[in-house]
């Protein structure tokens, strides 16, 4: 096969078919673009998640004078001294614990007063009505119910939280937008398809009698179906390059410039060039290799001569 007869028809194809292979080639950038970004995105929250979930903590929170009187669970009064002993050596006996730091009501105080002294409420807080609390480090956060377990019920526990709990919902948020945009993407994968199997209708139509003739002097099915292949996959590649792009852009504009959210979240740790590099050889191989099967099925039912 001639390469230069393969690029003149490819050259012809896409001059006559030009506002059409443009739009496949903005709804394949679009489309590869949600499809990049929900990668992104799946793995940013995995990120997030290692990131956080080694740094949260179970708080084992100790009941107070103020919760004798208000929490059943407090009912037969605050603390003891030895429950708080007792409690501490079982949780360091446990081989799933880390660390354990106990809080006083005292050091409870001064982090309120640092987190809200600004807000109305924290001058009526005084010391005494602050909860003791251990902060329980687990070598495996996914095992907190077996602390749970082991200690809510105890007489001088309030509670037992896992802090995971407070980044759950952040999570889920994320995920859900996750799970948005990789069916917005859906839907423009399947209008660039019926993009690209049209102009190759239109391309097999426009060129018919130039494949006839090439059919009678003997050419191959795959020789005349080449250029219409190649057509697509030249426009999938464009629109896999203009999605990197704007993968690139994005990363560059939304974390280190422009909106700058690495500077303004400076707790989150995001992700780094090198997990949107690695996204980029993916996206331009489906940007080449989807137009084409495409393009190759439609001209077993368009390029009948």
């Amino acid at each position: 096969m001639r390469a230069q007869f393969v690029l003149s028809e490819i050259g012809v194809g896409l001059r006559r078919n030009l506002t059409m292979t443009f739009a496949v080639i903005v709804s394949v950038a679009l489309s590869l673009a949600l499809f990049g970004g929900a990668l992104l995105m799946r793995e940013q929250v995995s990120t997030m998640k290692d990131y956080w979930y080694d740094k949260v903590n179970v708080s084992i929170f100790l009941c107070n004078k103020s919760d004798a009187a208000t929490t059943p669970k407090c009912a037969k009064g605050a603390v003891t001294g030895q429950q708080k002993e007792q409690i501490e050596a079982d949780l360091k006996k446990m081989d799933l614990v880390e660390t354990v730091h106990k809080e006083s009501a005292d050091e409870a105080y001064k982090h309120y007063k640092e987190q809200y002294g600004d807000t109305p409420i924290a001058a009526t807080i005084t010391p005494d009505q602050m909860q003791e609390s251990f902060r329980v480090k687990l070598k495996d956060p996914e095992k907190y119910k077996v602390v749970a377990t082991a200690f809510a019920g105890r007489d001088g526990v309030q509670s037992v939280q896992d802090q995971r709990n407070i980044l759950q919902n952040l999570f889920d948020l994320m995920n859900g937008m996750n799970v948005a945009a990789l069916g917005v993407m859906g839907l423009m994968l399947i209008i660039a398809l019926m993009l690209i199997v049209n102009t190759v209708r239109v391309s097999a139509f426009s060129r018919r009698r130039e494949t006839g003739i090439m059919r009678l002097v003997g050419a191959s099915s795959f020789y005349i179906q080449m250029p219409f292949i190649m057509e697509a996959a030249f426009a999938g590649l464009l629109g896999g390059a203009v999605a990197c792009v704007m993968l690139l852009v994005g990363r560059y504009f939304l974390i280190d410039h422009g909106l700058a959210l690495a500077d303004k979240m400076q707790l989150v740790n995001f992700i780094g060039w090198d997990a949107v590099l690695a996204k980029l050889p993916l996206v331009i191989a489906i940007g080449l290799l989807m137009p084409a099967m495409a393009a190759f099925v439609a001209l077993r039912k368009y390029l009948k001569v």
